[in-house]
């Protein structure tokens, strides 16, 4: 991923690669077929995908609170906004 580019959304996605190479770290393997039924069983991928979102928010809200404030410049009335 480049490191310095403006970006307008941040989208992240698990794989079925990622959680085959999840997999091999604990020691175990999974075939591409596994790793779709353990996505698909009981809302897993869905619930993964929640605390991804919940995992961004937080992590946002905590950026937000340690950075001091920057002026962003407002088009056509020449006042600034201030964000945190």
């Amino acid at each position: 991923m480049t490191v310095k580019k403006f970006r307008q959304k941040v989208v992240a996605e698990i794989t079925l690669a990622h959680l085959t190479q999840c997999a091999q770290e604990l020691g175990r393997t999974l075939t591409t077929e596994e790793a779709l039924d353990f996505l698909n069983q009981n809302g897993r991928a869905y619930e993964m995908w929640k605390r991804m979102m919940q995992a961004g928010e937080e992590y946002m809200k905590s950026a937000l609170q340690t950075r001091t404030a920057v002026p962003i410049p407002r088009t056509g009335t020449g006042r600034g906004q201030i964000a945190v």
